[in-house]
This record gives structure tokens, C-alpha cells and sequence, in this order.
């Protein structure tokens, strides 16, 4: 079954989210950014409670500014605006920190990334979204059987030798690779899709 939060353009999301009491737009837009967001924070040394709390306040903030027409898409990209957002909270929480320290007599914590650093982790984490999303979809909607997918988790998710995954699930090698292209090829389809999706922002 197809994710609507993740098969919706962000042009679509952004005009819904003018309106307060579409909450299925707020729900697609949370859906779809909030586990960038966090893999983004976690990946900036934020603990998992503390990365969830930043991640919240970015959509919160962001939504609020865009409903009082602050964010332009003309003047920058959407994830430039949300990583704005997110890094401004993250440095907040590194300067509380930082006082803290201070008192304690330790150094102060580091600074925020810079704008190339942030675009990368960003990045990552968006093509990491992706592709958890699109394996989920290719289990739920693929019409290969279970021992296919297995091979395919294994060998290319798990990087497990094939000689291995081929005896225990009882495939040959060539069946193993046969069956990893046709996934393969299954999994790009919908892989572009997804990536569609997030085209402009």
C-alpha cells in the first residue's frame, strides 16, 4: 500500500498546510520530515529523547512561520528552512549546555556544523528515509515470495555471504542473484517515486 505522506509533492503539502484545520496535511507533512529531522539531530550528537524534542519544535516553528507567509520558497529551499530552524534550536540547547558546563568548570560543547556539514547529514538522512520507505512498500505490495526477499535482505541489506544465505534458505547462487536483480530493479522503481516526492525541496 502506498504511503500518501511520502506519495504526496511538497507543493501539495504546502498548500494543505494553509489550511488550520487540515489535519491530514499536518499528519503527511510530520510523517515525512519528522524522522529526517531526527536522524539529523542524532547524527549532530543529540540524544534520542532530545533529538524527538528538537524534531517536534522545527515542525511546530516551521509551521507557524509559514502560516504568517515568513518562508518564500522563491527565497530558499524548504529543507534549508527546516534545518535553519532545527540547527538555531540545537545551538540553544548546546549553549544552555555550555553554561552548565561552565559552572561545573568543564569546557564549553561544540559549536553547531556549518551550512555544508548540516546539507550533508541532511542529505543522508533523506536517502535514508527513502529507501526504509521503499523496502517497506516492496514488502507490502510485492507479489515475490518470502524466500526471494529474504535472499535479497541478506545478502544486500546484511551484506551475509551468499554461499550462507543460499544454504540456509535452500536457493543456489544463481537463484540468489537472479532474485537480488529482479529486487533490485523492483526496488529503483519505487525508490525514483519517493524521491520525486521531495523534488523542490
Amino acid at each position: 500500500m502506498k504511503s500518501a505522506a511520502v506519495m504526496t509533492t511538497t507543493t501539495e503539502l504546502l498548500e494543505g498546510l494553509h489550511d488550520r484545520g487540515n489535519r491530514v496535511v499536518w499528519e503527511e507533512f510530520d510523517r515525512r520530515y519528522r524522522p529526517i529531522l531526527h536522524g539529523f539531530l542524532r547524527r549532530m550528537g543529540l540524544d534520542d529523547n532530545d533529538a524527538a524534542d528538537v524534531a517536534q519544535e522545527t515542525l511546530t516553528c516551521f509551521v507557524q512561520d509559514y502560516r504568517a507567509r515568513k518562508y518564500d520558497r522563491q527565497q530558499g529551499r524548504l529543507r534549508s528552512w527546516l534545518i535553519g530552524i532545527a540547527r538555531y534550536r540545537l545551538a540553544d540547547l548546546r549553549r544552555a549546555a555550555g553554561r552548565r558546563r561552565e559552572l561545573l568548570g568543564d569546557s564549553v560543547i561544540d559549536s553547531v556544523p556549518d551550512d555544508a556539514e548540516s546539507d550533508v547529514l541532511w542529505a543522508e538522512e533523506q536517502r535514508r528515509f527513502i529507501f526504509e520507505q521503499a523496502v517497506g512498500e516492496l514488502r507490502a505490495t510485492t507479489r515475490f515470495n518470502e524466500r526471494t526477499i529474504a535472499a535479497f535482505e541478506r545478502v544486500v541489506l546484511r551484506q551475509e555471504p551468499v554461499t550462507t544465505v543460499g544454504e540456509e534458505l535452500g536457493l543456489t547462487a544463481q537463484e540468489i542473484y537472479n532474485a537480488k536483480n529482479r529486487v533490485v530493479e523492483r526496488l529503483r522503481e519505487i525508490v525514483k517515486r519517493y524521491e520525486d516526492t521531495f523534488l523542490g525541496d
